[in-house]
C-alpha cells in the first residue's frame, strides 16, 4: 500500500473519532473526517455530513476522493444514544439509535466499497462497543445497534474478502470520553468494579487498535470482533 493512504473517519471530531483521526495523521495517512454537529477540530479536513442521508455520505465520499483519492481505510464511528428502560422506549429512540449506528455504517460501508472494489484492497472498520455482545440494561437499542455491526462486518469480510477488502469491528469498553466525564463518582465505581484492570480506557488506545487493524501487519484478519474493554466482556 501507498504510504499515505485516503482515510475517511465517521463522527470525527470528538472522542475516539478524533482519537483515530489524530493517530492516522500522526502515522502520514491523508484524514477526512465528517461530523453531524459542533465545530471541525482544527488542522483537519473536515466535511459536515449526517450518516442517516445517503446523499450526504455520499457527498462526503466524493470530497474525500477529490482531495486525497479513493478512500482506502473506512473507520465507521459515528453514532449516538438514546437509552432507556424497554417499557418507556419508543419507537422513534429505537429507530433513531439504528438508523444512526447500524444503517448509517451500512451506508458508509456501501459507498467505500464502491472504490474499494476497483483498487482491489480496503479496509472497512466499524467502532462497535462491549455491549454488542455483552449486553446493557437500558440501551436496549444501541446494543442491538452494536450487536448488528458483527453481522454486517463478517458478512462483508465474506462478501469482498476475494479483493483483498478487510472488514472487522473493533469493541471498546468504557473509555474516558464527554460522556463518561458526566457520569458521577459513585457511578464510575461502580463500572470499575466490573472491569479487570480497573480503569477506563483513553481514546487513544481505542484508536491505536483502529490504526493496527488497518495497517499491513493486520491483512490477515477480517470478520473478526477486537476488543478492547480491559477484560469487561471476557467469555461474550
Amino acid at each position: 500500500m501507498n504510504s499515505a493512504r485516503s482515510v475517511l473517519i465517521t463522527g470525527g471530531n470528538r472522542g475516539i473519532g478524533l482519537a483515530t483521526a489524530r493517530a492516522f495523521v500522526a502515522a502520514g495517512d491523508n484524514v477526512t473526517i465528517t461530523y453531524r454537529s459542533g465545530q471541525a477540530p482544527d488542522g483537519f479536513h473536515a466535511v459536515r455530513a449526517d450518516v442517516t442521508s445517503s446523499e450526504e455520505v455520499d457527498a462526503a465520499f466524493a470530497t474525500a476522493e477529490e482531495r486525497f483519492g479513493p478512500v482506502e481505510i473506512l473507520v465507521a464511528n459515528a453514532g449516538l444514544t438514546r437509552d432507556g428502560l424497554i417499557l418507556r422506549m419508543s419507537d422513534e429512540d429505537f429507530n433513531d439509535v439504528m438508523d444512526a449506528n447500524l444503517v448509517g455504517a451500512f451506508r458508509c460501508a456501501r459507498r467505500a466499497a464502491k472504490g474499494m472494489l476497483r483498487l482491489k484492497r480496503g479496509r472497512l472498520i466499524f467502532v462497535g462497543s462491549v455491549v454488542g455482545l455483552l449486553g446493557s440494561a437500558g440501551q436496549t437499542n444501541y446494543s442491538a445497534t452494536k450487536a448488528g455491526l458483527i453481522g454486517l462486518a463478517r458478512s462483508l469480510s465474506r462478501e469482498l474478502g476475494s479483493r483483498s477488502i478487510t472488514a472487522n469491528v473493533v469493541a471498546p469498553g468504557f473509555v474516558e470520553t464527554d460522556m463518561t466525564s458526566e457520569l458521577d463518582a459513585d457511578r464510575k465505581s461502580q463500572i470499575l468494579t466490573s472491569v479487570p484492570l480497573a480503569r477506563f480506557a483513553t481514546a487513544s488506545e481505542i484508536a491505536e487498535v483502529i490504526r493496527f487493524i488497518a495497517s499491513d501487519a493486520a491483512g490477515y484478519i477480517t470478520g473478526a470482533v477486537i476488543p478492547v474493554d480491559g477484560g469487561l466482556g471476557m467469555g461474550h
